[in-house]
């Protein structure tokens, strides 16, 4: 079994890559789990034609003693089990909390690997705290994917996670490599090579600025259904075969670069660049 967990800023892409990724192994007859551990539950939304329970929803109306797993899990109809955290009344709670239950309810990963042959782990990665980390903290996140444009405050995030990352190596957590999804700042792919080539990983895939990803999300359809031909479903495509075919030497414990550094290396030579 593999996990793999995603992780980048708010808005970046992250659920539109994961729900890719997870029909893609769905395809090819792999068992997956897709869980989403976004406060927002937006990463199964194209899967799921259905009203989205979430694990904080069903404790909160049931109580943490009646809580079950099947209380909370969904079944989408392209053979994906989708699972979303969800998070708390604004302003009343930790949404991290709900990550933590959703790993009590899951299970150990030795019975997980009796029903599943992927995992994928869509995170929030804007703040690192204790509960959004907990997917690499609990040995469900061996595989760390960081989606990014060439945006500052999204290679700030990524460099962040990095630092994350590093800190769970113990735990045998590993970087697989950037995700670069395009949103045509000047200079972008060079800013993201470069911080690549800082934290010692490579980019794995490119996903091309693509007016189709919008148009599935508005009616509710995975982006291979809606359009397979279009530029961004061929780019999860490779996207798919890269990271199916990774070589164990290809995951890295990365070398997160020094706050101040970062800062000297983007954000100030943007400005004066500007």
């Amino acid at each position: 079994m593999r996990t793999m967990a995603f992780y980048g800023k708010g808005g970046i892409g992250k659920s539109t890559v994961v729900s890719s990724l997870s029909l893609a192994f769905a395809r090819e007859g792999r068992r997956v789990l897709q869980f989403g551990c976004d406060p927002k539950s937006d990463s199964c939304y194209t899967m799921i034609n259905e009203p989205i329970r979430t694990v904080m929803d069903e404790w909160i109306n049931r109580g943490e003693p009646d809580l079950r797993l099947e209380h909370c899990m969904m079944h989408s109809s392209c053979g994906v089990d989708c699972l979303e955290v969800g998070g708390p009344q604004p302003g009343t709670g930790c949404a991290g909390r709900g990550i933590t239950k959703a790993f009590e309810l899951l299970g150990g990963l030795e019975s997980l690997k009796k029903e599943y042959d992927v995992i994928l782990l869509d995170v929030l990665g804007d703040v690192v705290c204790g509960g959004f980390s907990a997917p690499m903290r609990a040995g469900f996140a061996e595989e760390v994917y960081i989606v990014t444009s060439g945006e500052f405050r999204a290679l700030y995030a990524a460099n962040n996670i990095a630092q994350a990352v590093r800190g769970n190596s113990k735990n045998g957590v590993r970087l697989g490599g950037l995700i670069f999804n395009r949103r045509e700042v000047p200079d972008e792919e060079s800013h993201v090579k470069k911080l690549a080539k800082f934290l010692g990983t490579s980019i794995v895939g490119t996903i091309p600025r693509d007016p189709a990803v919008n148009r599935a999300e508005i009616v509710r359809t995975p982006l291979f259904e809606f359009d397979p031909n279009a530029p961004a479903s061929r780019a999860f495509e490779e996207l798919h075969k890269r990271i199916a075919n990774l070589n164990s030497d290809e995951f890295v414990v990365p070398r997160p670069i020094p706050r101040i550094i970062f800062e000297q290396l983007y954000f100030m030579s943007n400005e004066r660049e500007g």
